[in-house]
């Protein structure tokens, strides 16, 4: 016969056996589970979501009691008397589901659920029921009921995607926890059990006999009526979850964010910890330029008589606007089409920028001794390499002789722009660029000068922006702040006009160069390649880009307020079509989006700054002249010409022949 003396050591051996390596359960206090990361678009409306648990943890008190009592009298009626175990229950639960041939009743108490869902494995096994019996007493003892209901009501699986009643009330009902019903509650108490069975998405019928169920074990443990059980079964349901519509609201952006925050902050942190990200995203800004991204790019196809965003002739573009004052980057479109294609052309797409490179060679060429005024001639060309030539033409293989520097950017003409390429050294034009924010990697021959090498748009849309920004390194930002879950600022990016420490943004060129170059492209948007821009009806400086036989189609320019970047062509190298250059195919679009966001906004001119005097010149000779067609031109102060040719202009020797050391992988 066995002793008592001999069960109880049983007892305890078996206790010490089972219990010697269990989980700790002190972080229970500290509750820290999966969270949704949220991105926020500059009004506060979400854009973006990420997640490995779509859960959203909400305290107790915000918990309508009907939802509380409806998984009390569901899943554990004796939850507030029992310790962690209610012997009863799993009887009667064994005995019901015998009878009923299904599961209807579970055995386990909400705290052993609990335990299985945030300190064990879902193994089924006796010892792992012995070791959750186990917990279930520790945690009895360490927590408060409440404490108990608040990492239920938070932790537990209900379905489609939802952990916790706060995610799952905006799925199926597509309302917060705090609205709910005491329909509504019912029927989702009844989910733990089989959230796929009993799911009203998919058997509406099923859940609302699960819901009458629970109705009638709230009645049985005095939570509600009869009545008021006979009413609320006849009380109708809306099902209609949340649609994820912000995911398509600006992909590309939300992508690239996305990105930024893995990479500093880690994948747990990305998807576990439930930071809230506020963007610069304007979202009016933002779905402009997407319809003026895909207007455009239809009516290039049109003219084409290319199949509209048919493959394999699908045309792609891309546009970016940053905020001249914040820095905010306010609108980025990276394709037509995310769910086709997450590649971003604004921001990864390397393309040669053509005659959208030339304000890079000319601003140079301002702070080489050159004035807007400096005459340079447009006449034949040939550099030697080896036993090949290359002889630079213009767009439209005619030479207009002596020319200034500011009919030369206007009309964008090639030969002028080599010359002062030629003149001023590509290794200086290559540090400039740098200089501007370009950090893709440029040629090191002249042909770079036109727009040879491959750049992204956002950083050739940057380079520009310094130019409208006085000078000073334009750094444009996404993110405005990040806030971690409990709300505690983890980085903030201030606007650019915040006061800052002493040199930062860098000024990495003089306000009078900057102004130069903007007084300069001014002139491309009122009498050369930009002239579409002039519907704005407002100052704008500008310039178009056109590649070799027309594979890419640049327009770059910025007012007062804004600079946006537009890209237009092919993923391949493959031409856009006769003619297709950055006036026809991009221009169009960056006017269309232009137009609708200033739209009734207040005309600004570009601020002059100081050191700067104007003077009347011949254009065409580049000389003081007060004779009827003379112009007002703009130079840094003691620069100007006098009657004489300006010291500070360049020499004007043409050359016809010129050694170049060229490999032909670098043409």
């Amino acid at each position: 016969m066995i002793s008592l003396s001999s069960l109880m050591v049983f007892g305890a051996t078996s206790y010490f056996y089972f219990s010697h390596d269990l989980p700790s359960i002190e972080n229970l206090k500290n509750y820290k589970p999966p969270t949704v990361t949220k991105f926020y678009a500059e009004n506060g409306e979400l854009i973006g979501e990420f997640f490995l648990e779509k859960r959203k943890v909400v305290s107790l008190e915000r918990i309508p009691n009907h939802l509380i009592q409806a998984f009390v009298a569901g899943e554990d009626a004796r939850f507030f008397q029992h310790k962690g175990l209610d012997y009863g229950a799993i009887l009667r639960a064994f005995l019901k589901n015998i009878f009923s041939g299904e599961i209807l009743q579970g055995g386990s108490t909400i705290t052993q659920q609990v335990v299985k869902s945030l300190l064990l494995t879902p193994e089924k096994s006796l010892t792992r029921k012995i070791r959750e019996a186990i917990l279930a007493f520790k945690i009895e003892k360490y927590l408060s009921k409440e404490e108990i209901l608040y990492l239920y009501l938070n932790q537990i699986y209900l379905g489609h995607g939802a952990y916790g009643v706060a995610v799952a009330a905006e799925i199926y009902y597509g309302k917060s926890v705090e609205e709910l019903n005491l329909a509504e509650s019912a029927l989702m108490a009844g989910l733990p059990q089989a959230p796929s069975k009993y799911s009203p998405h998919i058997h509406l019928e099923q859940a609302k006999k699960r819901q009458a169920y629970i109705l009638n074990r709230m009645v049985e443990e005095g939570f509600i009526s009869f009545g008021e059980s006979l009413r609320t079964i006849q009380t109708p349901i809306t099902i209609k979850g949340k649609q994820n519509s912000h995911i398509e609201k600006a992909p590309h952006f939300v992508e690239h964010v996305r990105k930024y925050i893995e990479e500093k902050y880690g994948k747990d942190g990305l998807y576990k910890s439930g930071l809230q990200v506020y963007t610069t995203l304007d979202l009016n800004t933002q779905n402009i330029a997407q319809e003026a991204i895909e207007h455009g790019l239809i009516e290039v196809e049109k003219r084409q008589k290319y199949p509209s965003g048919a493959p394999p002739s699908y045309i792609e573009g891309a546009l970016i606007c940053f905020d001249l004052e914040t820095g905010h980057t306010k609108a980025m479109v990276g394709g037509r089409n995310f769910k086709k294609s997450q590649f971003n052309r604004a921001t990864q797409a390397l393309r040669q920028t053509g005659s959208a490179f030339k304000p890079i060679v000319f601003a140079s060429a301002l702070d080489k001794g050159y004035t807007p005024a400096s005459i340079v001639v447009d006449s034949p060309i040939v550099f030697e390499f080896g036993n090949k030539k290359w002889k630079p033409k213009n767009y439209d293989e005619k030479f207009y002789g002596p020319t200034t520097l500011r009919n030369a950017l206007a009309h964008s003409i090639n030969v002028v722009t080599v010359k002062i390429a030629r003149d001023i050294g590509i290794d200086y034009i290559r540090d400039y660029a740098r200089n501007l924010g370009i950090s893709s990697s440029l040629h090191n021959h002249l042909a770079m000068a036109l727009g040879s090498s491959s750049v992204s748009l956002y950083e050739l849309t940057k380079a520009y922006a310094v130019f409208a920004h006085q000078g000073k390194l334009f750094k444009p930002t996404f993110i405005q702040k990040i806030l971690d879950r409990d709300g505690n600022l983890l980085e903030e990016h201030l606007p650019l006009y915040f006061p800052r420490e002493p040199n930062d943004p860098e000024q990495v060129i003089t306000p009078q160069t900057a102004y130069l170059m903007t007084n300069l492209l001014e002139s491309a948007v009122q009498s050369g390649t930009g002239w579409r821009a002039r519907a704005l009806g407002r100052p704008v400086a500008a310039k178009t880009g056109t590649t070799d036989q027309f594979f890419d189609a640049w327009f770059v320019g910025y007012t007062p307020e804004l600079v946006t970047g537009v890209w237009v062509g092919f993923d391949e190298d493959r031409s856009l079509g006769e003619k297709e250059t950055g006036a026809r195919a991009a221009s169009p679009i960056w006017v269309a989006f232009m137009s609708k966001i200033l739209k009734n906004k207040t005309v600004k001119d570009f601020p002059v700054p100081e050191g700067l005097e104007f003077m009347k010149i011949d254009p065409k000779t580049g000389q003081m002249s007060l004779r009827q067609g003379a112009i007002l031109e703009c130079f840094k102060e003691g620069t100007g010409p006098t009657q004489r040719v300006s010291s500070a202009s360049k020499p004007t020797a043409d050359f016809f022949k010129f050694d170049l050391n060229l490999s032909s992988k670098n043409r």
